[in-house]
């Protein structure tokens, strides 16, 4: 698979799950009303990490918002956290990987620093994806944990005859698209992450050689490249040629006392 491919793969697949995370944050049925004890019932009950409705048989659905803060369970406060921390990061790393697309060119951005975006935004998809799968599967616990002592409560000792009927909620289709959703972006950030190794650069390990066309003497030396051109070296045999000669002609005019011989 090429480059581009995989990289807008990755993009694609990663915008799918941010809109997924998106979608599961603000829906209202993160738990619904469990009907199992009591099939038929005039109210319907399901409840979001935002407000909790009520819909009747009519088809009368009445929502209202949670009015506190600080009487909120933990558990909720932190799954609200980690959604909107993942909603925040999934935004950053689309930002990021539209200006690291290959095929978006913007003025003259180099194949390193677009490698480099794009596995920022990969692991940046990933932590959403992972913050997203955390926080749903922390309401699932949730869930799982208020079920189990609901239905202790409800069974009494006297020949497990149900003394009171309570509430029990169960996994509501909101849990589903966050695991699908949080599964989606941290797939598509680890394909970003392959794409970047792609965009990377060869490096050859090898020395390059300067090499200098000239007509002149060329001199190479181990410290580094030095070029001569020659004229200073033909200078200096033309003095010592002219030396040479003159002293040849001084013998000649004054001969010593051994040519006489």
């Amino acid at each position: 698979m090429s480059v581009t491919a995989c990289q807008g793969l990755g993009f694609v697949v990663s915008m799918l799950g941010f809109a997924g995370i998106i979608a599961a944050t603000c829906m209202d049925q993160w738990s619904t009303q469990d009907l199992y004890n009591n099939p038929v019932t005039a109210v319907f009950n399901y409840q979001g990490l935002w407000r909790s409705c009520v819909r009747e048989s009519s088809g009368f659905t009445e929502c209202r918002g949670y009015l506190t803060l600080l009487g909120l369970p933990a558990m909720l406060q932190a799954v609200r956290a980690l959604m909107i921390v993942g909603i925040v990061l999934g935004a950053i790393s689309i930002l990021v990987s539209i200006f690291a697309l290959k095929c978006i060119r913007i003025g003259s951005t180099e194949d390193s620093l677009k490698a480099k975006m794009t596995l920022t935004s990969g692991i940046m998809f990933i932590l959403s994806g992972l913050c997203a799968i955390i926080g749903v599967s922390v309401f699932a616990n949730m869930l799982v944990t208020n079920f189990w002592m609901s239905t202790a409560n409800m069974y009494g000792t006297m020949g497990g005859m149900v003394q009171t009927v309570q509430t029990r909620y169960t996994f509501g289709a909101a849990l589903f698209v966050g695991w699908v959703a949080g599964g989606l972006t941290l797939i598509g950030g680890v394909i970003m992450c392959i794409a970047c190794r792609g965009l990377v650069p060869d490096q050859s390990n090898y020395k390059a050689v300067s090499y200098h066309a000239s007509g002149h003497n060329v001199a190479y030396k181990p410290g580094g490249f030095k070029a001569s051109t020659g004229f200073g070296s033909t200078m200096k045999a033309k003095k010592i040629y002219d030396g040479g000669a003159n002293t040849e002609e001084e013998a000649q005019s004054h001969p010593s006392k051994y040519d006489y011989v």
